[in-house]
């Protein structure tokens, strides 16, 4: 077998090198590494592109799956609220936004949400619905205890997420909040949220909360709002996505 050694293959002219002719198989032997930044088929069409460092973008959608990256949100420093105002549309019938290890500036908060039919200029749509808590105590020293919490209506303090999280270096909350066919101008909006906390007070306890509901308006819903019942949110990581 003849060995072809050189350091770089450039085509004749054009911008265009065929390896093989068709039919025919190219192969590359176990431990090779093929480096390259953007991917493309024999019809030229991109199937994705890297930036060098592994975070990809122009992904073809036939390889994107039913969740789609949109966005992420990252606090690292002490803020009152957060917005996602941009990548809620009408390109897709689901959003899912995912909120993990929120941790309160105070003592005891709950963690909210309001939306926005203006971009975030302001927050205040009539939102209503419902839901369950569950919760166990970490000691054992009671049984699980589920409530319904009824008649949850929004006021400016925002929609319930989760229930009170501690301070403590190691309390937070996470979760995830998914709002249906926000742009839709004829239906209501109907959200669904789930989330959890870890409440590391006198008495220690894993609760979850679990809601559901509409927000009263047949505008577009297209920005988001996150804040605690008082104080700021200390740091967090929120991601949204759009489900085809």
């Amino acid at each position: 077998m003849s060995t072809l050694e050189t350091r770089k293959i450039e085509p004749l002219s054009g911008t265009t090198v065929t390896l093989g002719a068709s039919g025919d198989a190219v192969t590359m032997p176990a431990g090779a590494t093929l480096k390259t930044n953007t991917v493309k088929d024999a019809g030229g069409n991109t199937l994705w592109t890297s930036n060098g460092s592994g975070t990809l973008s122009s992904v073809n959608s036939g390889l994107q799956g039913g969740m789609v990256y949109i966005s992420t949100t990252t606090v690292s420093s002490s803020v009152a609220t957060v917005a996602i105002t941009s990548g809620i549309t009408s390109t897709y019938k689901e959003y899912v936004i995912y909120f993990v290890n929120i941790h309160p500036s105070e003592d005891r908060r709950t963690f909210r949400w309001l939306p926005s039919v203006n971009g975030g200029s302001s927050y205040g749509v009539a939102t209503t619905g419902g839901g369950t808590h569950a919760y166990h105590k970490e000691d054992d020293s009671s049984g699980p205890a589920i409530s319904f919490a009824g008649g949850m209506a929004q006021n400016s303090g925002g929609l319930l997420l989760t229930n009170e999280c501690n301070n403590e270096n190691d309390s937070s909350s996470s979760g995830e909040l998914r709002l249906y066919d926000p742009a839709n101008t004829t239906y209501v909006k109907h959200f669904q949220s789930w989330g959890h906390t870890d409440f590391d007070g006198g008495s220690p306890y894993s609760g979850s909360w679990k809601y559901g509901g509409y927000v009263n308006t047949t505008s577009a819903v297209n920005a988001i709002q996150f804040k605690m019942s008082s104080g700021n949110i200390d740091s967090g990581i929120f991601y949204l996505y759009g489900i085809r």
